[in-house]
């Protein structure tokens, strides 16, 4: 039997980069699979017919993240799509994987833009987590997806790497507060990780060189290498793991 087989699973930001890796994988373990998007409603299409054409369950599920109004469309679409695909509005797995994954230089960054980060970064999950909590079965899992610029610093990025440190410190506190549930909180960190996010740098010589160098085993992460992780922290598998930090830098700076 496949370890999430007849489990639900919410992917925000399933659509492309790491969260297609992780609705693609957790889809692949047998959970029917939200596949949440923002603007690109054909790329969130294209990954649910690519988890049916390999047998698997999946719907996409489109809302903003950037207003509460949007979060509360989301919790409110994934319900419904729930109870139209199982006849049951509640599900198993949250993995807060949208965001914003850049920001402006410190000297150059706008109260705007800092704003911005921090309404899709951190304001969404924590709001979507809140409202989504009546409908998120006991001994259910939650992954946030944070960063390793949180352990290594970047200051070039200082904004972005402060919601993660924020989105760190909502997955510690989440988890002793959902533990009587048995729900689990954990949150995954990658270093870089080949993805149309970083293809304008990172597909050139000096950036193949760089990114793998960074880390100790001497290659560049992959989608597929933080979805891995996802899935172990969405299974029964890793029960006795509870608010933790996971590095999934590949050993970069160590």
């Amino acid at each position: 039997m496949k370890r999430l087989e007849g489990k639900m699973a919410l992917v925000t930001g399933g659509s492309r980069g790491i969260g297609k890796g992780i609705a693609l994988r957790l889809a692949e373990e047998g959970a029917l699979v939200a596949v949440h998007y923002g603007n690109r409603r054909d790329a969130a299409e294209d990954v649910v017919h690519l988890i049916e054409e390999k047998g698997g369950q999946a719907i996409a599920i489109g809302a903003g993240l950037e207003t509460a109004l949007g979060v509360k469309q989301l919790v409110q679409s994934l319900e419904e799509a729930l109870l139209s695909h199982t006849g049951d509005n509640r599900f198993d797995i949250l993995v807060n994987n949208a965001g914003i994954g850049t920001s402006q230089p410190f000297e150059e960054t706008t109260e705007e833009s800092f704003d911005e980060l921090f309404a899709v970064n951190v304001k969404a999950p924590f709001f979507l987590v809140q409202q989504a909590l009546p409908l998120l079965r006991n001994e259910g899992r939650i992954i946030n997806i944070s960063s390793g610029v949180t352990r290594i610093a970047f200051p070039h990025i200082m904004a972005y790497n402060l919601t993660k440190g924020a989105l760190n410190t909502f997955t510690l506190h989440l988890a002793q507060l959902l533990g009587p549930r048995g729900i689990t909180v954990n949150a995954v960190l990658p270093g870089i990780v080949d993805t149309d996010v970083n293809a304008s740098w990172l597909h050139t010589p000096e950036g193949q060189k760089y990114a793998s160098e960074m880390s100790a085993l001497g290659r560049i992460g992959q989608p597929s290498d933080i979805a891995d992780i996802v899935a172990f922290l969405s299974s029964s598998d890793s029960r006795w793991v509870t608010g933790q930090m996971v590095d999934a830098t590949g050993g970069s700076h160590l």
